[in-house]
């Protein structure tokens, strides 16, 4: 069942890193026994990473950003150029086991898969990182922050509500003819939360498999070189966004009451005046965000989808009834 495979890592000032994890990646890749190609993007590094990689690893495609653009837009720049049926997205803080791969290709002779992500461990594998996700509404908002596993390993059917972006192995097809990730959530946070939202209300379907893992370097990439007030603009920002996206009906039509009731008066009051910002940001968004929801609908009928957040809600919690889980 092996599938040949274009690993896509984004890098941004990640030299240290490329230096630990590299070797890992081709070690997993050399194993898959397909072809294979390894794609890393440098998103306007200052430095010595694209140095490195060609002194180093002259069999990496190494594409090259003009100008620090983001990691939507870099990942994206990597999955055009990518040439095989499977994409694995991968952060460049990620360590990937020899036999990474081995657990995930069955997932792919079933054609509405659209991918897989594996156990992601902390280094010193003493908890769960990221696991299957849960679908819910807090209020209007939707949410994806509850983990569960199956306590049987070999399950094939445990459905998760994203594909983490650090570590997603996906259907090159359905991944470019999705557009790859929305570049509305430049430069970073909630790309790969929508993603698969959009994927899952075509009809394409995301799991998780508790038998694959890798191990994460906490905090290795783009959170420890920006302040945090920005990062936590942009956070709320783009998690506005992916509301405005795909919330329908009456929830659409409440969720901005319970924006300000719940998060920007409160936060303003506790003197956290970046909500502001983030929100302001937001509503600059919203032609950019209907131009979101109109590519979606138009991809839902071209696949005769009517499926909405709700019906894939409702899709993981009945396969969950039937399981017995660990929750996390």
């Amino acid at each position: 069942m092996q599938k040949s495979v274009s690993i896509v890592i984004p890098n941004y000032n990640g030299k240290h890193l490329l230096e630990k994890y590299l070797p890992s990646v081709f070690i997993a890749a050399e194993n898959i026994n397909a072809e294979f190609e390894i794609i890393v993007i440098d998103d306007g590094s200052k430095d010595d990473s694209i140095s490195f990689i060609k002194e180093n690893y002259q069999q990496v495609k190494l594409l090259i950003n003009d100008k620090n653009k983001g990691f939507s837009y870099t990942c994206n720049h990597g999955i055009r150029e990518a040439k095989y049926e499977l994409i694995l997205l991968l952060n460049s803080d990620v360590k990937l086991t020899p036999n990474y791969f081995e657990h995930q290709w069955k997932y792919f002779s079933k054609p509405d898969t659209f991918g897989v992500m594996a156990r992601i461990m902390s280094f010193d594998e003493s908890r769960i990182e990221d696991a299957a996700r849960f679908l819910y509404y807090s209020g209007c908002r939707i949410k994806a922050s509850k983990f569960y596993y199956s306590e049987n390993p070999a399950d094939e059917n445990v459905y998760t509500a994203y594909l983490s972006g650090a570590n997603a192995l996906v259907d090159a097809q359905k991944l470019k003819e999705l557009g790859g990730f929305d570049e509305i959530y430049s430069p970073f946070s909630s790309e790969d939360f929508d993603l698969s939202l959009r994927a899952w209300q075509l009809g394409w379907k995301c799991y998780y498999e508790h038998q694959s893992f890798c191990f994460h370097h906490v905090s290795g990439s783009t959170k420890t070189q920006i302040k945090s007030n920005f990062i936590k603009k942009i956070y709320y920002r783009n998690r506005y966004i992916l509301q405005g996206i795909h919330l329908n009906s009456l929830r659409k039509v409440l969720y901005p009451l319970q924006q300000i009731l719940t998060e920007l008066i409160p936060k303003l009051l506790t003197g956290k005046t970046w909500v502001l910002e983030s929100y302001k940001d937001y509503l600059a968004h919203q032609n950019r965000i209907s131009a979101s929801r109109l590519q979606l609908e138009m991809l839902k009928q071209k696949y005769h989808s009517n499926l909405n957040v709700s019906d894939v809600m409702t899709i993981i919690n009945q396969s969950v009834s039937t399981k017995k889980i660990n929750r996390l």
